[in-house]
């Protein structure tokens, strides 16, 4: 069944509908989630509530302007950020002029990253450039529309995710060419 049927089946009051909807889309919304919320139960609180305010607007999705995953991600996304405002991170958004913690990352090759172990690396960033980095990289949020959504400037916006990339480009480095121990 694909999404407009299984909505209008919602909308017709299938409960079986939406959990079929649930069910297609929980692991994806997890995966979103997590790349905000760095705590696994958080995030699944987090796709819990998104779910339920995805079922209360549902009637407010147009599928002639988009797709249910682009309209329903979003939901997700921004029930991140209100997590995240909540606990006050983005509240105190300060520049970070040094960041001195280490990965501890399994040697392996890039190729071999799979989607969890590259949200993995996203999740160790600090919580604004991760953030950032989200919304720009992986959401395709404008820095104008992420300057307003975290109540910064374009330029920190801009700031956050270079010092992101600079970060994820070390630590794929790292990744790829992990360096051995000295033992003399």
């Amino acid at each position: 069944m694909i999404d407009p049927e299984i909505i209008q089946l919602v909308l017709a009051g299938d409960k079986k509908a939406f959990r079929t909807l649930y069910d297609k889309y929980k692991r994806r919304y997890l995966l979103t989630s997590l790349r905000y919320i760095k705590n696994r139960s958080d995030a699944e609180d987090v796709v819990q509530d998104a779910f339920i305010k995805i079922y209360r607007d549902l009637r407010q999705f147009d599928a002639a302007k988009g797709e249910f995953y682009t309209w329903s991600n979003r939901i997700v996304i921004n029930t991140c950020l209100q997590k995240l405002r909540k606990k006050s991170v983005l509240n105190v958004f300060t520049d970070i002029l040094e960041y001195g913690q280490k990965f501890s990352i399994n040697a392996m090759a890039i190729e071999n990253l799979n989607l969890e172990d590259l949200t993995k690396l996203i999740q160790k960033l600090p919580k604004g450039y991760r953030t950032v980095f989200n919304l720009y990289v992986i959401d395709g949020y404008t820095h104008r529309e992420i300057a307003e959504m975290l109540d910064i400037s374009e330029s920190t916006s801009k700031t956050q995710l270079m010092r992101a990339k600079k970060i994820l480009k070390t630590d794929l480095s790292k990744v790829a060419f992990p360096i051995s121990k000295n033992y003399g």
